[in-house]
This record gives C-alpha cells, sequence and structure tokens, in this order.
C-alpha cells in the first residue's frame, strides 16, 4: 500500500503557520539610495557599476522572469568589487537575507506556494523595509452557504 501524498504545504517546514501569519516588517533589507558602495581610495568617487537608482534597481528585480516576485536587495560592498557589479541583487521576496531566516524563508515559500494562505508583500524602498502579510484563506465553500 502506498502513501498518499500530504496536503501540509508547511511538512516539510521547521516552523509552523503561526510564526508567519499576520504582518511582519523586516527593517533596512531593500536595496535604497543610501546603500553601502565602495569608493576608490585614489580618487574618492564611486565606480560607474556601482551608481544606481532606486528606480533601476527595482525595475531590475520585476524584470525577472519568475512566477515568484522578486525584490531588491543591496548586494555587499565586496561582491561589487570583485565582480564588478551593480549595488544591488534581485532575490525572491521571501528570500532569507530579507526575512532573516532559512526556516522563514522556507515558511513563506511555503504559505506563498499554498491555496491555504495569501500571501502580500510591501517593498518600501525609501526606508529599506520589506512588510510580508500573510492571511489563512477562508476554506469555506460557496456551497456550503446555500
Amino acid at each position: 500500500m502506498s502513501e498518499q501524498p500530504s496536503n501540509d504545504p508547511f511538512e516539510e517546514c521547521e516552523l509552523s503557520p503561526d510564526a508567519i501569519l499576520g504582518t511582519h516588517t523586516f527593517e533596512d533589507v531593500l536595496f535604497t539610495d543610501e546603500t553601502e558602495t565602495p569608493v576608490n581610495v585614489l580618487t574618492g568617487e564611486t565606480p560607474a557599476h556601482s551608481q544606481a537608482s532606486v528606480d533601476e534597481a527595482r525595475a531590475f528585480a520585476a524584470g525577472i522572469d519568475s512566477d515568484t516576485p522578486h525584490i531588491a536587495l543591496p548586494a555587499s560592498v565586496e561582491a561589487q568589487i570583485e565582480t564588478a557589479s551593480k549595488p544591488y541583487t534581485a532575490a525572491a521576496f521571501f528570500h532569507f537575507k530579507a526575512t532573516g531566516s532559512l526556516k522563514r524563508h522556507r515558511a513563506y515559500h511555503a504559505a506563498y506556494n499554498s491555496d491555504t494562505f495569501s500571501v502580500e508583500f510591501e517593498a518600501d524602498y525609501e526606508s529599506g523595509d520589506l512588510t510580508i502579510t500573510v492571511e489563512e484563506e477562508d476554506c469555506q465553500s460557496e456551497f456550503e452557504n446555500v
């Protein structure tokens, strides 16, 4: 006899849905105009590759071809220097660099991919704050109300 697959989206998560239900704000995790960029010690100027605007970063993140919405996160100064890259990178809105832990990342991902929960987020690139709201969907059938 074979086992039926579980319908629990949190089956492989270390956190329960209660850990992410409601609204949570993760402060200063997004790329902003204040994101640190490298400075050439000889000229005192930021290299051209590290000059970027929030609008450019937001457009880059929005342009990622994925079913999951992306946000712009700051790239480390070291990464910018080593790879001559922009001062931002894109990641899923529930990425562990934004939410602070891999456990939360997995829980938000499970909720986002589940029909049991509605997940919304707001990326405030002015403050650098990311707000994620998770609510349990009303699973009541429309036929139950007849």
